[in-house]
């Protein structure tokens, strides 16, 4: 687990953020209907590049891409291909920074064109239930506040809260502990404490929770093939609360 409080690593980390931020921000302007997920990807790691970054994820136990993209029913490491996205399509775009040593990770799901109304309020819920999670990150709480908050907003909205997949610690590798659930009980896990790294990401389906992965050993998608919405920051625990640090 990353504990971060020197000021020289910090700023890295910061500029990591925004790194991941800008390059996620140039891969929204162009996911539009026509475009193929593998020109994303080709976008996302040239601007990591321009900025001065490395994509973190390319190589990472193998996998062979900067960015993930996962379509409708995709929860999540959906691999960019020749596949073109079609109007009505939701699509989650999480993207990977490493800058000198530091890393950050961030991730957001978009609507292609015109979406279904239940695609979008999926999208904006699982956007809230973020920003939920993220007003439990201080000092003196616990990681389990994190999850028992998101799963209190959610849970009575219907939707299925991925539990087979987490968020997580960071800083000075792409996963570190520790893990971070969207569902939890209060005072329950570790203790959040300053210098603290965390990438809270809820992943939820208008569907069944249970997720299943696909042949190509990455992609996971809903197990009923409901759409899946996921939304995550890389944040810095500080002595009062916390930073976003990959904010465009």
């Amino acid at each position: 687990m990353a504990i971060i409080t020197a000021s020289d690593e910090i700023a890295k980390l910061r500029t990591s953020g925004k790194i991941a931020a800008q390059a996620l921000q140039a891969v929204i302007g162009i996911a539009r209907p026509g475009v193929t997920t593998a020109e994303l990807n080709t976008v996302a790691e040239n601007t990591i590049i321009k900025l001065g970054g490395t994509p973190s994820f390319k190589g990472y136990e193998g996998y062979g891409f900067g960015l993930c993209t996962s379509v409708n029913d995709e929860v999540v490491h959906g691999m960019p291909s020749t596949r073109k996205l079609e109007d009505g399509d939701i699509i989650g775009l999480d993207i990977g920074v490493n800058y000198q040593g530091l890393f950050s990770d961030h991730a957001i799901t978009v609507g292609v064109g015109t979406i279904a109304a239940a695609a979008k309020k999926l999208i904006d819920d699982t956007a809230e239930s973020l920003r939920i999670g993220l007003k439990q990150v201080k000092p003196g709480n616990h990681i389990g506040d994190i999850g028992a908050a998101i799963q209190g907003f959610l849970q009575p909205h219907g939707y299925g809260i991925v539990t087979q997949l987490t968020g997580h610690g960071l800083g000075y590798a792409v996963h570190e502990p520790p893990a971070i659930p969207n569902v939890g009980k209060k005072n329950s896990g570790p203790l959040i404490v300053p210098g603290m790294v965390l990438a809270i990401e809820p992943m939820v389906t208008l569907g069944t929770a249970d997720v299943v992965t696909l042949d190509d050993g990455w992609t996971i998608v809903t197990a009923d093939h409901t759409v899946a919405a996921h939304t995550e920051h890389t944040v810095l625990v500080t002595e009062h609360g916390f930073d976003i640090i990959t904010l465009p």
